[in-house]
């Protein structure tokens, strides 16, 4: 069993090593995680800290808990588009495939709209560093989405405001300058009409059916970092699932 730091809140760092646990498939969907009175035991920390553990895992998507039971593994598991790219900018340096591409098409401050402020935790009427882009590969667009980034981080990252490309996204590149590093990401769906900006940006039809995926990436101390809102076009996946069926 690793050793609590004293740096980082110690039900993070419980939290953070059960997720490792489940990604790595030691802990495997269906399996139940430790109870709160064994982690307060194992890992020497009080009932509530324990608790508070098996929580941030259950927010995080990954476990749920069990009337009268415990808390398990989670059965479903998802591959985000955004994972893939995550996984592959830490690999290459690169956030794109070979012959996808993103065109930056406004980037700096602006005021935070109010479903902004909340997902990154910010004061209503702050300004707060945004970069809108269109992804592309040869057969057209395939999504436009537009990343948010609270004022501390925008100040210590000046390429965020500038319309130039960051070939290793914008995560890997924030992570590089703040020194805050990326957690596990919450996504939210809806679906709705395009609009006319979509409509353009997407070559749709205006009203065509679009997907909107909000994504909210934390640190390591479970603060937000980045939230960023994507619209896909009908015939694009967003989400690839796999789950057993015996």
């Amino acid at each position: 069993m690793p050793q609590i730091e004293e740096t980082r809140p110690k039900y993070l760092q419980i939290a953070h090593y059960i997720r490792e646990q489940i990604l790595r498939g030691d802990l495997r969907p269906g399996d139940e995680v430790p109870s709160e009175r064994r982690l307060a035991a194992d890992w020497s920390v009080s009932r509530p800290t324990a608790a508070r553990s098996l929580e941030a895992l259950r927010q995080q998507g990954l476990v749920e808990k069990r009337q009268g039971s415990g808390t398990y593994v989670r059965p479903v598991a998802a591959n985000r588009r955004a994972r893939e790219f995550y996984g592959r900018a830490r690999r290459t340096g690169r956030i794109h495939p070979p012959g996808e591409y993103a065109v930056i098409t406004s980037a700096g401050w602006l005021p935070a709209p109010d479903h902004v402020t909340e997902a990154l935790g910010l004061t209503p009427g702050t300004r707060a560093v945004h970069r809108r882009r269109v992804t592309r590969n040869e057969s057209g667009p395939i999504a436009v989405s537009t990343s948010w980034f609270a004022s501390d981080v925008g100040e210590r990252a000046p390429r965020l405001h500038q319309l130039d490309r960051i070939q290793e996204g914008t995560l890997l590149y924030v992570e590089s300058l703040t020194g805050r590093q990326g957690s596990h990401a919450e996504d939210r769906l809806c679906a709705r009409p395009a609009t006319e900006g979509d409509a353009v940006d997407l070559e749709l039809e205006p009203g065509a059916p679009v997907l909107i995926v909000h994504h909210v990436v934390h640190d390591t101390r479970d603060r937000p970092l980045e939230f960023a809102e994507a619209t896909y076009p009908p015939g694009r996946w967003a989400f690839e699932q796999g789950y057993p069926i015996g």
